[in-house]
């Protein structure tokens, strides 16, 4: 099972009930492609298997401790139906998943815990899979998303595609309202691309679960804001998407990206997300935006310094070759070549042959960003809107079929490698190769576009 990451256009900062995992108030984001930046899952379950297991990019962690990965195991189980075998005869009974372990092996293609939303990838690939192998079935629209925030709050929008909102809901009882609802699916406005810039592949100094709960107890700007201004941005932005008016869904999306870090430096003591270079980017975007006469690239910025700036087709090959001049990479200032860098070579190759104009150079230059100095980006992604989590075969699972172990090994250099397909099982019935979607689980995954 493979899911994807999301960027969020109207951010989720702070929660409304911890033990919910509910927020103080809605967002909406745009679920990138999964060919470049995916989490990848592996589930296994056998009466066997004594204790659940999980392996994060092949190390084992402690799920005894893990609140948020039992509470996606259970809630999913809680959906479970009977397995039934090609003929239909019952291979498990719904009341006998109880009695199953779950072994869960998981890696990301991209940073963890660096501001990518990595989190939410996983947790939706985890709760995607896991609904395969039970046989889930929604008793509501949306119902696996409420699981899925349960693990990470933004996970519940990864599991759809296209342009996703999460509606926070009213419900502090069981927070069943707080779920994530496909706005507009991954093909309303293919002209929409990404470009991000990977300003540090590290773990953050400080965790997005702190930093909230610092945020919620200190800041007054992020009650301002919850109850007065993201609602009004949410309806701008949707409206915007729907509309595909790109200046006025790039202005609310820098704007509210402004004002989350605006309320981590309200926050007592206050949190840095972003850096210096983060910042040397953010006036680039706006010295190019003044150079083109309307807004035609916009950036944003998670819990981390990495950019993600969306733009339109037509300014692409410009803007990355931009981003090239100004951050090229670190090994003889240029000389790597296509997806050593950027991760799309032919992307690459237009931006490398772009002439960019003079002025608009001039323009940068004066900004006090040297052209040339490359190391400041580890890595350029080229993206756009893809869809929600895609069930494969079990050709390269990261779990052994004969033992259900894990089987998958970090590379050395730290980066993940994008396997093409994720495999899902019973140990004991023998492993079930999947090739649909699985899409039909979570609600209107691959549907149309609906408000």
């Amino acid at each position: 099972m493979s899911a994807p990451t999301n960027i969020a256009c109207v951010k989720y900062w702070g929660k409304r009930s911890i033990a919910l995992n509910t927020p103080i108030n809605s967002s909406v984001s745009v679920t990138l492609d999964q060919a470049d930046l995916k989490a990848v899952t592996t589930v296994t379950v056998s009466k066997t298997f004594k204790k659940d297991r999980l392996w994060l990019n092949g190390v084992e962690e402690d799920v005894t401790k893990s609140k948020r990965f039992i509470a996606c195991v259970t809630g999913v189980k809680n959906l479970a139906t009977e397995k039934l075998d090609s003929s239909g005869e019952v291979l498990v009974d719904k009341s006998e998943w109880k009695d199953y372990g779950v072994h869960v092996s998981s890696m990301n293609t991209f940073p963890t815990a660096a501001g990518l939303a990595s989190s939410a990838a996983g947790y939706a690939a985890l709760v995607a899979c896991l609904a395969e192998v039970f046989g889930a079935i929604e008793t509501y629209p949306g119902e696996l998303s409420t699981i899925a925030r349960q693990g990470s709050g933004s996970a519940c929008r990864s599991l759809y595609g296209g342009f996703v909102a999460w509606r926070m809901g009213s419900d502090n009882d069981t927070g069943a309202d707080s779920l994530a609802e496909q706005v507009f699916d991954e093909n309303h406005w293919p002209k929409l691309k990404a470009i991000i810039l990977v300003v540090s592949d590290e773990k953050k100094d400080t965790s997005s679960t702190e930093g909230m709960s610092t945020s919620v107890s200190t800041s007054k700007l992020l009650g301002y804001r919850a109850k007065e201004v993201v609602e009004g941005r949410m309806r701008g932005i949707e409206k915007a998407y729907g509309e595909k008016d790109f200046e006025s869904f790039g202005m609310i999306t820098m704007q509210d990206s402004n004002q989350f870090h605006a309320t981590c430096l309200d926050t007592y003591p206050p949190i840095f997300y972003m850096n210096d270079i983060s910042k040397s980017i953010i006036k680039l975007i706006h010295t190019y935006n003044k150079w083109k006469g309307k807004i035609a690239a916009a950036y944003t910025f998670d819990a981390g310094p990495n950019a993600v700036i969306y733009h339109l087709e037509e300014e692409g090959e410009e803007l990355l070759a931009l981003m090239l001049m100004y951050f090229p990479d670190d090994k003889f200032l240029g000389s790597l070549v296509g997806s050593e860098y950027v991760n799309n070579e032919e992307e690459w190759r237009k931006a490398k042959a772009w002439v960019l104009d003079e002025e608009l150079l001039r323009m940068c230059d004066a900004k006090g960003r040297s052209r040339g100095v490359g190391g400041d980006v580890k890595k350029i992604y080229v993206t756009r809107s893809g869809p929600g989590p895609i069930v494969l075969s079990d050709e390269h699972s990261l779990l052994d079929k004969e033992t259900g172990e894990n089987c998958y090994t970090k590379p050395a250099d730290g980066n993940g490698v994008a396997l093409g397909v994720f495999g899902i099982g019973l140990i004991g019935f023998g492993l079930m190769a999947l090739s649909g979607a699985g899409i039909g689980l979570i609600g209107n995954a691959g549907g149309g576009s609906k408000k």
